[in-house]
C-alpha cells in the first residue's frame, strides 16, 4: 500500500479541483459580459452548465469506476481537465466556452467519486482523519477561489483562470501514476472492452453491465428537472419538469427490473440510514450555500461595504470550517458520524436564529462571530457526511453511491439559489434576511431530524 500521507495529496490534488474551478470562475462573470457582450442571464449560464453536466456525470462516472477501476477514471478525469483547460482559453465564443466548461465538469466529475473509492479501498483505519485532510483541501480551494480569480484576471484576464490548474494537474497525474496501485476489474470483467469479443458484442456487454439504458433515464430526470428549476425565476419550462416526471418513471421501473441496476434502489429502502445521508446533504448544503450567497449580497447592497471588507468577513465562515475539520475527524474516529452531525445540526440552528438578529446597524464584530459558528457546523459536516457515505454504502458501489452523493449536494446548491430569488426577489433587505434565516432554520431542523436515525456507533456492521 502507498504512503498514506501521499496518497492522501493525490487524491487531494484531483478533488479540489472542482470546488476550485467552481469558485474562481465567479469573479469572472462581469468580464464575461464585456469580452462576449451578453447580458448578465445568459453568462450566467457558464455557472448553471457546470452544476448541471456535474449532476448528471458524478453518479455515471462513479458507476463506470466501480466497472473499468477507479485508478483509470481518475487518470481520465485529470486528462480531460487538461484538455478543457487548454482549449477553453482559446475559444472563439461563448458557446465553445460553455462546450469547454462541460468538458472540464465531466473531467472533475471522474475524479471525486474514483477517489472516494480509492479512499475507501486503501485506507481501512482512521478514515475520518484522511477524510478530513480532503475536506481541508476542499474547503481552501473553495475558500480562496474568489481570491485567487480575481488575482488571475488582473494578471493575465480570464483565459488565466484555466490555464492556473496545469501545474495542479501535472503534479496530479505523476503522482497518480506513482503512488496509485495498479487495478485488476472485478470477476467475470474484462480489463478492456473488447477482450475476449467482437467490438459490437463487447460493447453491447458493458451497455448492459453498467446499465446503460437506466443512465439515460437518470440523466433525463435529472437533466429535466434542474432546467425545470432553473427556469422558475423567469419563465417555468414546463416541457421540462414533464420530462423530468416521465424519464422518472420510466428510470424507477428500469432499476427494479434490471438484474445489475445503475442505482440499486432497493439499496436505499434496505439500507436506510444511506437515505438519511443523501437527506441531509441535500439540506445543509441549501442551508450553506444559500448563507454563502446571501449574505455577501446583503452586506453590499444593504450595508454597503465593498468587496474587499466583505470578502474578508466571509473568511470567517471559511476558516472556522478548516479549522474544526481535523479534530472533527479524530472524534468521528472515535464515535462515528452521528454524534457530529447532530452536534452540526445545532450549530445551524443556533445559527439561523442568530442571523435573525441583524439589523443595520449590527456591528461588524457580531456579523464576524455569527459567520464563524456558522462555519464551524459547515466543518463538521462535511466530514461527518462523508464518513456515514463510506460506511453506509457496500464497497462494490462506492464509486456510484460517492457520484449520487455529489449529485445531492448540487441539487442542494440549485435549491439554494432558488431559494433565494424567491426570497430577495427583486432586492435584498433586512426584512427579506431574516425571513430567509427563519426558512433555514426549519431545513436545519429537518437535517438535524434525519441526523437523529443514523444509528449510534461506528455503524461498523452496514
Amino acid at each position: 500500500m502507498p504512503r498514506r500521507s501521499l496518497l492522501l495529496v493525490t487524491i487531494a490534488l484531483g478533488t479540489l479541483l472542482n470546488p476550485l474551478n467552481s469558485s474562481m470562475i465567479a469573479v469572472a462573470i462581469a468580464r464575461f459580459q464585456t469580452v462576449f457582450r451578453l447580458d448578465f442571464d445568459q453568462v450566467s449560464w457558464i455557472i448553471s452548465t457546470y452544476y448541471l453536466a456535474s449532476a448528471i456525470a458524478q453518479p455515471v462516472l462513479g458507476k463506470l469506476a466501480d466497472r473499468f477501476g477507479h485508478k483509470r477514471v481518475f487518470l481520465a478525469g485529470l486528462v480531460l481537465v487538461g484538455l478543457s483547460s487548454g482549449l477553453a482559453p482559446f475559444a472563439p465564443g461563448f458557446f465553445w466556452l460553455l462546450a469547454f466548461r462541460v468538458i472540464q465538469s465531466i473531467g472533475t466529475s471522474a475524479i471525486y467519486p474514483s477517489g472516494m473509492g480509492i479512499v475507501r479501498a486503501l485506507i481501512r483505519d482512521r478514515q475520518a482523519q484522511a477524510l478530513a485532510v480532503l475536506s481541508i483541501f476542499n474547503q481552501t480551494s473553495a475558500a480562496f477561489g474568489p481570491t485567487l480569480g480575481g488575482l488571475l484576471i488582473s494578471w493575465h484576464d480570464w483565459p488565466a483562470l484555466f490555464l492556473v490548474n496545469f501545474p495542479l494537474l501535472l503534479a496530479g497525474f505523476c503522482l497518480a501514476l506513482w503512488v496509485l496501485p495498479g487495478e485488476v476489474p472485478r470477476q467475470g470483467q474484462s480489463a478492456s472492452p473488447a477482450a475476449g469479443h467482437g467490438g459490437f458484442r463487447a460493447w453491447r456487454e458493458i451497455w448492459t453491465d453498467i446499465d446503460g439504458l437506466g443512465i439515460v433515464w437518470f440523466s433525463l430526470t435529472i437533466l429535466g428537472g434542474l432546467a425545470f428549476l432553473l427556469s422558475l425565476r423567469l419563465h417555468p419550462l414546463w416541457p421540462a419538469l414533464a420530462l423530468a416526471v416521465a424519464a422518472l418513471v420510466l428510470f424507477v421501473w428500469r432499476e427494479l427490473r434490471a438484474p445489475q441496476p445503475f442505482v440499486d434502489l432497493r439499496l436505499f429502502v434496505h439500507t436506510p440510514a444511506l437515505s438519511y445521508v443523501h437527506g441531509v446533504t441535500i439540506l445543509v448544503n441549501l442551508y450553506f450555500y444559500a448563507v454563502f450567497f446571501a449574505v455577501p449580497t446583503y452586506l453590499q447592497e444593504v450595508r454597503h461595504f465593498d468587496e474587499r471588507v466583505t470578502g474578508l468577513w466571509m473568511l470567517a465562515m471559511a476558516v472556522s470550517g478548516i479549522v474544526v475539520s481535523p479534530p472533527a475527524g479524530r472524534w468521528i474516529d472515535r464515535s462515528g458520524p452521528r454524534p457530529p452531525l447532530l452536534l452540526s445540526g445545532l450549530i445551524a440552528v443556533t445559527g439561523a436564529l442568530l442571523m435573525t438578529t441583524f439589523h443595520p446597524a449590527s456591528p461588524s464584530w457580531w456579523v464576524v462571530t455569527v459567520l464563524f459558528i456558522l462555519g464551524m457546523g459547515n466543518g463538521f459536516n462535511g466530514v461527518a457526511l462523508q464518513t456515514a457515505l463510506l460506511l453506509t454504502a457496500p464497497r462494490n458501489v462506492m464509486g456510484t453511491a460517492s457520484g449520487l452523493y455529489m449529485t445531492s449536494r448540487y441539487l442542494g446548491t440549485i435549491g439554494s439559489s432558488l431559494l433565494l430569488g424567491v426570497v430577495f426577489g427583486a432586492a435584498p433587505s433586512t426584512g427579506k434576511l431574516q425571513l430567509l434565516a427563519c426558512i433555514l432554520g426549519v431545513c436545519a431542523a429537518l437535517a438535524l431530524a434525519f441526523s437523529m436515525r443514523l444509528p449510534k456507533g461506528k455503524m461498523e456492521s452496514l
